[in-house]
């Protein structure tokens, strides 16, 4: 029998040995521990999973069961209990001399909603029976379907890329923490949607940050860009536009030559549209955000419409309500937004108002502070062979993405990730490789040689 102090002698020898590695050493080894069928296969049986906002528990238990089973000591925090947050960890062997990184990714995926409500926007035999909607497929190399491009392709990468750190026997000085979150995409607690399946972000990456047990240095959005990197992101603010008018019984009804002297605020709805979107239009170009984090465009659209009540005909309506989209960079707030509306309704002669119904800020890391987890990230893409990790296409810090959440607590945070379009099988396991040799670099601390 051997004795156990010599087990323990030849256990720390071998972490010895892992601390000594060089940086290529180390991503070499995460590579060679990378198993490219057990990529796919997890790729594809966690997006076939139906997890649509607001139902994503199905898709919750299998991040936990995995994680469970791989030794990552997961646990559900949760606002409600059927849509909860999914923490796994590792690392922590010498926390003093190693940072903390948090990755993230979404359970939930933009898809119809499969019920009587969809005849608000599909039209029949429409997008709403693509399949590609809630089905992960791959075919000649490529996958393909939403669930895999958002956003459960790059959450199985930082899965398998930890599994690989662990079967290599790579040591992290720091934490390292895998989470999976609800509500990234919505929905929004709004009008007569209440209830727990439209509770939004709030029950998501932001709940799990401050009640799930973390603590990160640094975190990373594992969203696809393209292999690019921004750690800037816009919020928004939903607003309702509601335009008054006259209810004139149809009989008693004249046709004014123009839409505007229309009675009815169903018509004049139509002006109004054609002001907001000639504001819209001014809104994205005065507000665009530079900087060396990323560009963000804050866009505007008109999301629903309403008014009316289509089952007592014989008149029109005294209101109808435009329901915008508005992009809210960094530097911006609400109550400008506001108050630039609220200036088209009295320009342009219009009686109504102006209501905020949603706002979540955009947020921007300190670009110093950042720096530790560009660098790690820049040098794990060199590893790969794609060089450094270039700035992302603006689209990606033109929209939501949850280091919004970190950075608005003041951790650092970007996003980066594979191709986000029908990436291939290769994308995918250098994304990986890629979110593996981070977590190396930023948890053990590691700065030189790799600027």
């Amino acid at each position: 029998m051997t004795p156990r102090n010599s087990d323990s002698s030849k256990e720390k020898a071998a972490i010895t040995e892992r601390k000594s590695l060089t940086f290529e050493e180390a991503a070499a080894l995460i590579r060679a521990h990378v198993d490219r069928q057990e990529l796919i296969d997890l790729i594809l049986e966690l997006g076939n999973i139906r997890s649509l906002p607001g139902f994503e528990k199905d898709a919750g238990d299998y991040v936990y069961a995995w994680m469970e089973k791989e030794g990552f000591s997961p646990k559900r925090i949760g606002m409600v209990p059927d849509r909860f947050n999914v923490i796994g960890r590792m690392g922590g062997s010498d926390p003093a001399n190693g940072r903390n990184l948090l990755f993230t990714s979404h359970l939930d995926t933009e898809a119809p909603q499969y019920n009587w409500r969809d005849s608000w926007k599909y039209r029949p035999g429409g997008s709403v029976d693509d399949p590609g909607w809630i089905r992960a497929e791959l075919k000649d190399g490529v996958f393909s379907g939403h669930p895999v491009e958002n956003d459960r392709g790059p959450m199985a990468c930082f899965l398998i890329g930890a599994k690989a750190l662990k079967r290599a026997g790579l040591v992290l000085n720091g934490h390292l923490y895998l989470t999976a979150c609800p509500a990234e995409i919505g929905p929004e607690h709004v009008e007569e949607f209440q209830g727990s399946i439209y509770h939004g972000k709030e029950i998501g990456a932001q709940y799990m940050m401050t009640h799930g047990g973390v603590a990160p240095d640094f975190a990373v959005a594992a969203e696809g860009t393209d292999f690019g990197i921004t750690w800037v992101s816009c919020g928004y603010a939903n607003f309702r536009v509601d335009i008054y008018g006259q209810d004139v019984f149809t009989p008693l009804l004249t046709h004014p030559p123009r839409l505007r002297d229309h009675p009815s605020a169903l018509v004049l709805a139509s002006p109004l549209i054609e002001a907001v979107q000639r504001w819209a239009a001014g809104y994205e170009e005065r507000h665009v955000y530079l900087s060396a984090g990323g560009t963000a465009v804050p866009k505007v659209q008109i999301v629903a419409i309403r008014g009316g009540d289509p089952h007592i005909m014989g008149g029109g309506s005294e209101v109808c309500s435009l329901y915008l989209e508005v992009g809210l960079t960094p530097a911006q707030a609400i109550a400008d937004v506001q108050r630039e509306l609220e200036a088209v309704l009295a320009e342009e002669r219009f009686e109504g108002r102006i209501e905020p119904i949603v706002y979540r800020q955009g947020f921007a890391a300190d670009e110093r502070k950042v720096r530790p987890l560009r660098d790690a990230i820049n040098a794990a893409s060199r590893s790969s062979g794609k060089g450094g990790a270039e700035i992302g296409h603006s689209v990606y810090s033109s929209m939501w993405r949850d280091h919004n959440v970190f950075n608005m607590f003041g951790i650092p945070a970007a996003t980066y990730g594979p191709r986000r379009f029908r990436p291939s099988v290769d994308d995918m396991v250098d994304a990986a490789v890629i979110y593996g040799a981070t977590a190396w670099l930023v948890c053990n601390g590691i700065r030189e040689g790799i600027e």
